[in-house]
């Protein structure tokens, strides 16, 4: 992000639309991680009573709604726990995989959700994944335009590396808008089977809904960052065609 920043920040007009559009946008994405990692710091060291893995806990949401062609496997990594629908696959980091706190259990249960949307075919997880591709392409075009916008200072050509930069920003903040209820139902899901399985007390669902709560913050963030560099660069293009 701060490439792209150093890229199209020029003059002074840019310099007020870097302070309105960018700037709070640092700061919340700033804030939102710290506030993953404290929450999930502080309630990966409570254990659970029931003592039950991750993977245990995962699994038991799964074969509730009747899924069992989900592979649960460990991967490594700090927080790099996600669900795979093409591969069918729930991978769970190691602390998650066998750890038994309320957090490794939320997390487990989280991912778990992802796999019960994918088999109710819920709309908005089947809409993230028909922008994957896009989003891809997006994603290995804006390097493309950061290095042309080194070599490149004004005139048509300029312009267009700018409207390119829009495009491929609409792609990135259409992506993370769908993907906030995804996973705030995602969490919700969890949240719900983890108390209908008897797996936690609701007393015990305090650190759960903290660290779900807390990692959702993440989403808005990147939501809320991606919209701001598309406004940003919107402004570059007015700015260059007055």
């Amino acid at each position: 992000m701060t490439d792209i920043l150093a890229i199209f920040v020029g003059g002074g007009g840019s310099f007020m639309a870097f302070l309105i559009f960018l700037v709070p946008t640092f700061i919340l994405a700033m804030w939102a991680q710290s506030k993953v990692s404290s929450t999930y710091n502080k309630y990966v060291r409570v254990p659970s009573r029931g003592r039950i893995t991750g993977a245990e806990a995962a699994a038991a949401v799964m074969r509730n709604a009747g899924i069992d062609d989900v592979k649960i496997v460990q991967i490594r990594g700090h927080l790099t726990d996600h669900y795979d629908p093409l591969g069918k696959k729930l991978a769970l980091s190691q602390e998650n995989y066998n750890g038994t706190s309320l957090a490794a259990l939320g997390v487990a249960a989280h991912e778990a959700g992802h796999a019960v949307q994918h088999k109710v075919g819920y709309g908005a997880l089947k809409a993230r994944m028909a922008l994957v591709p896009i989003t891809n392409i997006a994603s290995s075009i804006l390097p493309i335009v950061m290095i042309g916008s080194f070599f490149v200072i004004g005139g048509a050509f300029s312009m267009t590396l700018l409207k390119l930069g829009v495009l491929c920003y609409v792609v990135l903040t259409l992506f993370q808008l769908i993907t906030l209820p995804v996973e705030y139902d995602a969490s919700a899901r969890a949240k719900k089977e983890l108390v209908a399985l008897g797996i936690l007390g609701n007393d015990e669902m305090v650190g759960v809904n903290k660290t779900l709560n807390a990692a959702a913050l993440t989403y808005v963030a990147a939501f809320v960052s991606s919209l701001a560099y598309l406004l940003y660069l919107l402004s570059m293009v007015a700015g260059n065609r007055n």
